[in-house]
């Protein structure tokens, strides 16, 4: 059986295609892959519409992490005592 390789030339499309479907079902990913879906759709994206969402999507991503970060170390700090 052969196993038939994407061109090249699909790739771009096949990344946008991933990147678009992962911020569509945003609740369900990783922030680490919802910023890279943001970022390939910030690059890539095919509009200045797509383009704009995806960097206020990524700076609202962004926002959150010190908000976990604080949450996990004040849950340490309360494991430890």
């Amino acid at each position: 059986m052969m196993h038939l390789q994407p061109r090249k030339s699909d790739w771009p499309a096949d990344r946008l295609a991933e990147a678009r479907a992962v911020i569509a079902d945003v609740a369900h990913h990783t922030d680490h892959l919802i910023r890279l879906a943001c970022n390939v759709l910030v690059t890539h994206g095919d509009t200045a519409t797509e383009r704009e969402d995806a960097r206020v999507l990524l700076v609202v991503i962004n926002a959150r992490r010190p908000i976990r970060a604080a949450q996990r170390q004040n849950g340490a700090g309360r494991a430890a005592r």
